[in-house]
């Protein structure tokens, strides 16, 4: 049998990551009382029953310590049941924001501000998640790229890569992205949007990804960008980095930087040692 405890911070995505695993045929229980969580466990777990594969959603509630949840769950590990920890995870800017659009109140600040009830959370919930199998951090992932990524780990059973990195293209005329971990300037190459016939072409489109491509510097700073992130990665890693942002940006975020973000995810898309998606965030703007 396969046992998944579901848990990580309010408005994270456990009931959203809870629903697809019963979709995929998982068994889900949320917000069972503390002191079933043993009995519920010793039921399912024995060697006749008929369900294969169960989720269990535990989460910080004000009417009760967490401390009394991770108890349990050490002591059912020493007796020699099995089962992995999923921790769903945001920053805290994205958690804030979820929370203003459901207006919703935070379990753990009912009647305060809901950056406390964050702030006491994480507190609450970070001895579990140093100990979760699988940590997954939602600040950017659209619902289908969550659905794939449970799908890859808890369906297919393939390996879990603990690090996301999103390759960024932007203009920096629209500002620098606030969430971005690296970035890189690709100013220096000639701008196509001055060729008329490119001008209202984008990045996507073979005849601006040509013109990018024929200067040298180009595919010199390919080569280069790709053995320094080849370098940084394993060590964000080692170091429990779970997102990595690298903006690649021009003028307007539509020709060099999109020709060059999407050459460096060709360069890093197959190397699985970490989730990568492509996102160009100014390609649209003024077309």
């Amino acid at each position: 049998m396969r046992f998944v405890v579901v848990t990580g911070m309010s408005g994270g995505g456990k009931s959203t990551a809870l629903r697809m695993l019963e979709d995929a045929g998982y068994y889900c229980v949320d917000n069972l009382p503390v002191l079933l969580i043993e009995k519920f466990v010793e039921l399912i777990a024995t060697p006749d029953g008929e369900v294969t594969k169960v989720a269990l959603g535990l989460d910080v509630r004000a009417d009760q310590a967490f401390e009394t949840t991770t108890k349990i769950l050490d002591k059912l590990k020493n007796d020699g049941y099995a089962f992995e920890i999923l921790f769903m995870e945001a920053n805290d800017k994205t958690l804030l924001k979820r929370y203003k659009e459901t207006r919703r109140v935070h379990p753990l600040s009912p009647y305060g501000r809901i950056e406390d009830g964050i702030k006491r959370e994480r507190a609450i919930l970070s001895n579990i998640r140093a100990k979760s199998d699988y940590v997954i951090d939602t600040s950017r992932l659209l619902t289908r790229e969550l659905k794939e990524e449970l799908d890859r780990i808890f369906v297919q059973n393939e390996g879990y890569n603990s690090l996301m990195v999103t390759v960024l293209s932007f203009g920096f005329k629209y500002g620098i992205p606030a969430d971005a971990d690296l970035v890189f300037d690709v100013r220096f190459l000639p701008n196509p949007f001055y060729i008329d016939e490119l001008k209202h072409k984008t990045g996507n489109e073979k005849e601006v990804q040509d013109y990018v491509m024929s200067f040298p510097e180009a595919h010199t700073f390919i080569e280069k960008l790709a053995d320094l992130v080849g370098f940084l990665i394993p060590n964000y890693v080692k170091e429990g980095k779970y997102q990595l942002v690298i903006g690649i940006g021009c003028t307007g975020g539509k020709h060099r930087s999109v020709t060059l973000a999407n050459r460096l995810y060709e360069h890093m898309k197959n190397k699985g040692e970490y989730g990568i998606k492509i996102a160009h965030r100014d390609v649209g703007q003024g077309l």
